[in-house]
């Protein structure tokens, strides 16, 4: 199978320019976090008809614009990170998937994807571009340094249409879990100065959606995503018995799927159990997305094993 040099060159390019968009959308969401208006808390009187700050629309003020740039700049730069894939895809003439500076890729896609639409339908989402898009760029420049392949043919354990549906749903689930991560992450410090009744001070926090809004956000995507990521093993297990004659042999990778698998129901469970809502269920999920990242990093950098062909040297 041949490469063209020329789409696998515009692919690496996309990818420069994905970052500086992605890092000029970072400093927009910076100076609304700084210069923008609060976010109402309660718009109405308190009740069953009440409103909050996920809910209710606001005209933007002049800064609140920044946010608005962002949002814009958000988009362009998805749009040109889907084309470090696509182009990819069409020099190789494959799925984009088939190492881990692809599979890296396409996860970080998904996560922005995710939070463009939560930012549409939930305007106060918004907030919190700089938390998620700053990782965006900081997990882009390691992938790119650190997880950098060039564009090649698929290794022959990859060669199989099980590659669209194993590892496309592993794709999705990741990218959803990104976000609920860092959602919980916001959560746990939201609601720590809400606690302490600083909602009303100058720093940075007080300009974040509440805590509610910011633990709905993280428990909604993690409902998303966990039918995609169980969808994902059994897919892989499907996959490993057509290919290897066992549907589970607890390799690494499937060892640590299953683990993430068991934390994310452990979350979900947690919301539902006294004692365990709010701070601690949003622990509990943090530990799932470090689980994750740890899954796709221990796994081909670290560990030897039936997975362990992430395409590095």
């Amino acid at each position: 199978m041949t490469v063209d040099p020329s789409l696998a060159e515009l692919s690496d390019t996309l990818f420069s320019i994905a970052v500086a968009v992605y890092s000029v959308a970072v400093v927009a969401f910076s100076a609304q976090l700084a210069f923008g208006r609060r976010p109402a808390r309660q718009l109405v009187a308190a009740g069953a008809g009440a409103r909050t700050d996920a809910d209710a629309p606001a005209a933007p003020s002049r800064t609140d614009r920044w946010g608005l740039a962002g949002l814009a700049v958000t988009v362009l730069g998805a749009a040109v990170h889907a084309g470090v894939l696509v182009t990819r895809g069409m020099a190789a003439d494959r799925l984009p998937w088939g190492n881990m500076y692809e599979f890296a890729t396409a996860v970080v896609l998904v996560g922005v994807v995710v939070y463009l639409v939560l930012a549409v339908r939930v305007p106060a989402v918004r907030d919190i571009g700089a938390f998620v898009l700053a990782p965006v760029v900081v997990s882009l420049v390691a992938i790119g340094l650190f997880l950098y392949t060039e564009t090649g043919p698929l290794v022959a354990a990859l060669r199989s249409s099980w590659l669209a549906v194993h590892v496309t749903s592993a794709i999705l689930g990741f990218g959803i879990f990104f976000v609920s991560g860092i959602a919980s992450v916001l959560y746990l410090l939201r609601s720590r100065q809400e606690a302490r009744g600083a909602a009303a001070d100058g720093s940075f926090l007080a300009r974040l959606p509440g805590a509610v809004t910011l633990d709905r956000v993280a428990h909604r995507t993690a409902v998303f995503g966990f039918p995609i990521w169980t969808f994902a093993i059994i897919a892989g297990a499907i996959w490993a018995e057509s290919a290897w004659g066992r549907f589970w042999g607890w390799d690494p990778k499937e060892t640590w799927s299953f683990i993430a698998w068991v934390v994310y129901a452990g979350y979900l469970h947690a919301r539902t159990t006294a004692g365990w809502r709010g701070r601690p269920a949003a622990w509990v999920n943090v530990v799932g997305l470090a689980v994750m990242v740890f899954n796709l990093l221990y796994v081909n950098m670290v560990s030897t094993g039936l997975h362990s062909y992430g395409g590095l040297d």
